[in-house]
């Protein structure tokens, strides 16, 4: 009898390590994921525009067809970006993920509360690097801090009926993804 209940502990044990690793490194070595997926098409810090999915093809699975999509491949190697991304009629969301397809910020037009979303990515060492000026910092400055140097920010934005997909395509398309002018360097 203990035999058996030292053999089943044995293997729920090694279930258990083998289930956290496969889920731990399958994402690290995937050769097509979504950064795989989008080099290609997307070029570095610019919005580029989505194909609407087709049943025989989609540039990402699991697209929503009654979303207008697109995504800004981003570099922050050389320095911060500024994001701006105008609402649109029904509902708009911004996602960011690393390049290893971890989410770690969201936000919609909602939460934003202003007809163009406006936002600054950079590292946590970029944004400790800021000076501390009262209109670097003021409050209604929206800061995400990205845990790697590169990744993806997808747009979406809903077209609640087909008929009004060609407005949400305006409103992704006047989306930008850019590096900011150096402070003062235009003096």
């Amino acid at each position: 009898m203990i035999r058996w209940l030292l053999l089943l502990c044995g293997g729920a044990l090694l279930g258990g390590v083998v289930h956290l690793a496969t889920i731990i490194i399958l994402p690290r070595t995937a050769t097509q994921d979504a950064y795989a997926r989008l080099t290609p098409i997307a070029p570095v810090n610019t919005v580029t525009a989505i194909p609407l999915p087709k049943p025989e093809n989609a540039t990402m699975p699991f697209m929503d067809p009654a979303f207008a999509s697109a995504v800004c491949r981003y570099d922050l190697s050389k320095g911060p970006l500024k994001l701006t991304v105008p609402v649109s009629l029904a509902y708009t969301s911004i996602s960011f993920y690393t390049c290893y397809d971890v989410a770690y910020y969201a936000i919609n037009d909602r939460a934003a509360g202003r007809r163009v979303i406006e936002l600054d990515l950079m590292t946590a060492e970029q944004h400790n690097q800021m000076p501390e000026d009262e209109d670097i910092t003021a409050a209604d400055r929206l800061i995400v801090e990205s845990p790697t140097p590169t990744g993806i920010i997808a747009i979406r934005a809903l077209a609640p009926e087909p008929g009004l997909m060609p407005l949400a395509q305006t409103a992704i398309a006047g989306a930008r993804c850019f590096a900011p002018p150096p402070p003062g360097g235009g003096r």
